[in-house]
């Protein structure tokens, strides 16, 4: 019998019926149950995955990602050839990007989006041909801009007239020809994070409304650079579509005035649509997504009597999401009696904000399960935390876990496949953990996991034995 609801919990959080289930929202399509109670991922257990490759490791389902990155393409394409236009959607790999996901995602007929020279240079070493890639960033440095224009990027993101000056002096001074958009500030304000909204008037993307005609039309006076369109981005782990609604109809506003002086081709409106991190998240399906989404653009256009341009979008944490598990092993357990008599039970794993910063930079809340044995007992309400020399370094702030979970146990947080690896840090001088790919019954690492000796070596005190001391 399950026991009652814990008076620290919040209102929002379920008692499971079974504190083994595995939501089907929050984990990868192939997650189960093996015949031993062990978590499978693509037909891979989580104990043989441990035992090969130690832990904390980052699971990713190769399979859930191409799966998501081709519902995306033909939802966004048959939404699109609905209202007589095309759309094009780029992966942000700013959620998460490697050498194999670039391939991955190329493959499902995806562009890639990045953002800083670091990124650009992943996306070009998968073979990832340079016209299908967009650069963001709100503070490209000139060397960043020139690679990005000496191989041809498809299109450069401006987000300052400083930006424009610089760009208009390399193609000054290589003679190339750069296609750019203008990313714009809406003014609407997302239902998200305030640290996750990026279209209110006061934060550092983007040029004001008020702001855009101007800058618009100093590129259009600049020989080598071709005004492509509009971009703007309203926010990350949003749910529904008035959002995205309401910002389509005000920077339409923008595109009519602006085509009274030159086309407007592009109009790219970002991602940022939310995943399931509990069992209670609503994430907007994606076919509704696209199909509201562009209906809405289709309404602004006809309003104003002008043609539908070509569309963008540009979903991350939607694609790899939901594909990535993470899986720790439980070191200690301690109950914690409070003040008002609850017991608080705290479960530490060898991992924490140092593989996944999300909850201590955001309040973000996951879920958990035992992933090596099916657990026995009553729910129990825990907290599972990190081992990093922080009280904000939690890894689920609330969670019914089984109440025999136990020291040695393995533990899974599931939809880590974003904004964990790439928020990960060496805090207190931990390595970061290897990140293995499954599918088909196979794992195979596809980014390697730090040593120690990793760690060290950017130490400049510290000499290998092999290495004379200078002096």
């Amino acid at each position: 019998m399950l026991s009652p609801v814990d008076s620290l919990a919040p209102e929002w959080l379920v008692v499971p019926d079974d504190p083994n289930d595995l939501a089907a929202a929050v984990w990868p399509a192939s997650a189960s149950r093996g015949a031993d109670g062990a978590l499978e991922i693509a037909g891979v257990s989580a104990t043989a995955l441990a035992q090969t490759f130690g832990t904390p490791v980052l699971v990713l389902d190769e399979e859930e990602v191409r799966v998501r990155a081709r519902a995306f393409r033909a939802a966004f394409d048959a939404a699109a050839a609905d209202h007589g236009t095309t759309a094009q959607v780029y992966y942000a790999g700013k959620a998460f990007l490697c050498t194999a996901v670039a391939r991955w995602v190329i493959e499902e007929g995806l562009r890639i989006d990045v953002c800083t020279g670091g990124e650009l240079e992943v996306a070009l070493a998968a073979g990832v041909a340079a016209d299908r890639i967009g650069f963001h960033g709100n503070n490209k440095s000139v060397p960043e801009l020139e690679r990005a224009v000496e191989v041809g990027v498809g299109t450069i993101v401006v987000d300052s007239e400083i930006e424009i000056e610089r760009l208009a002096a390399i193609v000054a001074r290589t003679g190339a020809r750069q296609c750019v958009l203008v990313r714009v500030i809406s003014g609407v304000h997302a239902e998200t994070h305030d640290f996750l909204a990026t279209a209110h008037e006061d934060q550092k993307f983007g040029f004001p409304l008020v702001d855009a005609a101007a800058a618009v039309a100093r590129i259009r006076e600049i020989d080598g650079l071709e005004f492509a369109g509009l971009h703007c981005h309203i926010g990350s782990q949003i749910f529904g579509v008035a959002g995205f609604r309401e910002s389509a109809s005000r920077v339409l506003e923008l595109l009519e005035a602006l085509r009274e002086t030159g086309p407007v081709p592009q109009l790219n409106l970002g991602g940022g649509f939310g995943i399931a991190y509990t069992r209670v998240d609503d994430p907007t399906p994606i076919e509704t997504l696209a199909g509201e989404i562009v209906a809405a653009v289709a309404e602004g256009c006809a309003a104003r009597g002008i043609e539908m341009p070509a569309l963008s979008f540009e979903p991350g944490r939607a694609i790899v999401g939901t594909a990535g598990v993470t899986l720790y092993e439980v070191g200690t357990i301690k109950d914690v009696q409070l003040g008002s008599g609850a017991v608080r039970r705290y479960l530490s794993v060898d991992g924490g904000m140092s593989d996944n910063a999300r909850p201590a930079l955001y309040g973000a809340q996951f879920s958990a399960r035992l992933a090596s044995r099916l657990g026995i007992g009553e729910a129990r309400l825990s907290r599972v935390v990190g081992k990093h020399c922080e009280t904000g370094d939690i890894v689920v702030e609330h969670e019914y876990l089984p109440a025999d979970a136990a020291p040695g146990d393995l533990l899974a947080v599931p939809a880590t496949g974003a904004y964990c690896a790439s928020l990960a840090s060496n805090y207190n001088h931990v390595p970061r953990p290897p990140i293995v790919a499954v599918r088909d019954g196979r794992a195979q690492v596809i980014v390697r996991g730090e040593t120690i000796a990793d760690v060290l070596g950017r130490d400049v005190g510290i000499v290998p034995a092999s290495d004379p001391v200078v002096r």
